[in-house]
């Protein structure tokens, strides 16, 4: 099943397709379900803060509101796409449930503290996915340097790789000039979509 060969009425044709798409989307509602309880615990425990020198020699910077112009345009983009393409939905949609099991996993192992001088990021959807305005703790990796990486890695045209790939650069940039992260948060980020993204691929073959 060639993924621009088939309109969504052809593709839900195909049993495992069918299968395999509300699968995946039981487990996201799941997630986005246990994501708030998950982070509710996470915010009121205790970790260590990490002596960063990038962050000791860049002072921190307000850059919220071009993180989330950035963020939320390339967003829109990537389901712009998948709406034109079953399988890069297919793959996305269970690369993006393996990304938010592996951030739930390596922030529990991983204990962080936000850096001292971190400069809130008030994200509007915060108050959809984890019920609070402000998360400070969710660090290791970052999931903003992550979904946009794995929107890069999910498009198929040239132009929107390469748009995707800068505005993930970017992004990770403005996140660190703010100090919403450590430089191991953002280094971290594509090692991991990049497992998440292969192992939705993987899921995604019909």
């Amino acid at each position: 099943m060639q993924s621009n060969q088939f309109t969504w009425q052809i593709a839900w044709d195909y049993q495992t397709f069918r299968i395999k798409f509300i699968l995946g989307m039981t487990f996201l509602i799941g997630i986005l379900v246990f994501i708030p309880h998950f982070f509710t615990h996470i915010e009121a425990r205790e970790g260590i803060i990490l002596n960063d020198w990038l962050l000791n020699y860049v002072p921190a910077k307000d850059a919220s509101v071009l993180i989330f112009v950035i963020l939320y345009g390339m967003i829109g983009l990537f389901l712009y796409r998948m709406s034109k393409n079953t399988i890069m939905c297919l793959t996305a949609l269970w690369a993006f449930n393996f990304l938010c099991i592996s951030r739930i996993i390596t922030i529990t192992l991983v204990p962080l503290n936000p850096p001292n001088d971190i400069i809130h990021l008030a994200d509007p959807c915060s108050i959809f996915f984890y019920h609070s305005n402000v998360i400070t703790k969710d660090l290791f990796f970052s999931g903003h340097t992550a979904t946009i990486f794995l929107g890069a890695l999910c498009l198929e045209r040239k132009s929107d790789k390469i748009a995707a790939f800068i505005a993930t650069g970017i992004i990770a940039l403005l996140l660190l000039i703010q100090h919403v992260h450590y430089t191991v948060d953002i280094l971290a980020a594509p090692f991991f979509t990049w497992l998440c993204w292969y192992l939705g691929k993987s899921m995604a073959k019909i």
